[in-house]
């Protein structure tokens, strides 16, 4: 693909160079689809000569607005653009954009091991350019800006959170004069679009061990920004020598113990968040100290306002989110040699589908500098799995739904949608849970008749099929 592209760079007569994170990541050895390439001249132009030499020919993307063209070929997606240098004004992070040399766009790059790049003309083809030091800060495991960060970060402030990101990806250390930039700037974060700001958080949640990402949000001043509610739960509060651990850092050894065994997303937001009302629900009582009744069910409802603020998806995904922070307490709350199989089967029936999931965060909670406390709560913690799938194997109530529906319900009696079909529904349901009938059709048949006799006086006209 390089010589292709050097070929077609030299029938338009134009200097080429592979840019950006496809060399970075080709230094540090890790896999990279995308490829980046800038010319000195018209990059969209250069897309279509490549895509001309190629057969078949791939479709051409443009983006005017950006100046540059993309193309996909096999498995590789490969984005032209020419050489430049940008210009920013006070209020936008989009800048004036001017054809430049590929110093200049060298320059405008965001850090130094993102500066690199390789040439594809024929007098130093393969040639690694490098005037910002990025093979060292890749050696020394730094991130620093090419130029000055105060100017970087002013300009762009997304770079400040991409600073991080980075950091939180390739375990690297901020260089401090860097650092310090983005703890200057950190007002700045506020002109960028909250899309913006999610798409670098979920890439640190996704970081192989995410709370070094978050550490440095806070200690930048970013969190309390972007992120308030999640630096509200630092700190311990002390009354009557009585402490309570500091949620914020206890949230971030929840969030590494679920990254250890899960790359979900969304698991890991739950992780997130299954403490977040915290703050909120904090008291303190002379007899047992701290406090912090209904956290769940407040945590649950600050979820949908947090995943509208950072404009997340409110679908399915946070619905999962919001149910594993309702339910976060509930399992370990079955240690008790006194736990009914009702209560089991209903935990099994509200956790539904995220039932694996929830066991995973509960796990990743037992959290203690006692590591002696932390193996005994480990091993409750194991008695109650053990109670859970010894139920749900016997019973087979996990995603369960009463074999008679709605429409079944109204068929039996000739009922329209209404407040009798939603009573004897819920009716079948707790009947079941509580180990009253089976869930087999004919159970269930049997109870909804006598239920539907005994508070309505009704009779069933026809038979369900």
């Amino acid at each position: 693909m390089f010589k292709t592209v050097a070929t077609a760079a030299k029938e338009l007569s134009v200097e080429s160079y592979v840019v950006g994170g496809y060399v970075r990541d080709l230094m540090l050895g890790r896999a990279c689809k995308d490829i980046d390439f800038v010319c000195v001249g018209d990059g969209i132009a250069l897309a279509h000569k490549v895509a001309s030499l190629i057969k078949p020919s791939p479709e051409v993307h443009i983006f005017r607005n950006y100046g540059t063209a993309m193309l996909r070929h096999e498995e590789w997606e490969l984005e032209f653009v020419g050489a430049r240098k940008e210009s920013y004004t006070r209020h936008s992070r989009n800048p004036k954009v001017e054809q430049g040399t590929l110093e200049d766009d060298q320059k405008r790059r965001d850090f130094t091991i993102n500066a690199f790049a390789i040439s594809l003309n024929d007098e130093s083809y393969g040639d690694l350019l490098d005037p910002f030091g990025g093979l060292n800060d890749l050696k020394n495991k730094i991130i620093r800006t090419p130029t000055d960060p105060e100017k970087t970060f002013s300009d762009d402030p997304l770079r400040m959170m991409r600073a991080i990101r980075f950091a939180s990806q390739l375990n690297f250390d901020i260089e401090p004069i860097t650092f310090e930039a983005i703890q200057k700037n950190k007002e700045r974060i506020t002109i960028v679009s909250k899309e913006r700001i999610s798409a670098e958080l979920n890439k640190i949640i996704l970081s192989e061990k995410p709370s070094y990402g978050f550490k440095l949000l806070y200690h930048s001043g970013l969190l309390s920004i972007i992120f308030p509610e999640l630096a509200a739960l630092q700190g311990v509060e002390t009354i009557d020598n009585k402490s309570h651990k500091d949620n914020f850092y206890h949230t971030l050894q929840v969030l590494d113990n679920v990254a250890k065994e899960s790359d979900s997303l969304w698991l890991r937001w739950a992780a997130l968040l299954h403490d977040i009302a915290k703050p909120a629900t904090k008291r303190f009582d002379p007899k047992v100290g701290w406090t912090f009744h209904g956290h769940e069910e407040i945590g649950a409802r600050m979820v949908p306002k947090i995943f509208s603020r950072l404009r997340l998806p409110q679908n399915e995904h946070m619905r999962k989110v919001v149910n594993l922070v309702r339910l976060h307490l509930r399992p370990i709350a079955l240690v008790s040699d006194h736990v009914t199989d009702s209560a089991i089967r209903r935990l099994l029936f509200e956790a539904g589908d995220d039932y694996e999931d929830l066991m995973i965060l509960c796990r990743a909670d037992i959290t203690s500098k006692n590591n002696s406390k932390v193996e005994r709560y480990l091993a409750n913690f194991k008695k109650v799995e053990q109670k859970i799938t010894d139920v749900e194997q016997r019973d087979m109530l996990r995603n369960f739904q009463p074999v008679l529906t709605g429409n079944d319900i109204m068929n039996l009696f000739g009922l329209s949608p209404g407040k009798k079909v939603g009573d004897i529904k819920t009716a079948l349901r707790e009947a079941i849970l509580e180990g009253e009938i089976n869930n087999t059709m004919e159970a269930a048949q049997d109870f909804v008749i006598r239920f539907a006799k005994k508070m309505y006086n009704l009779d069933p006209v026809k038979k369900t099929s």
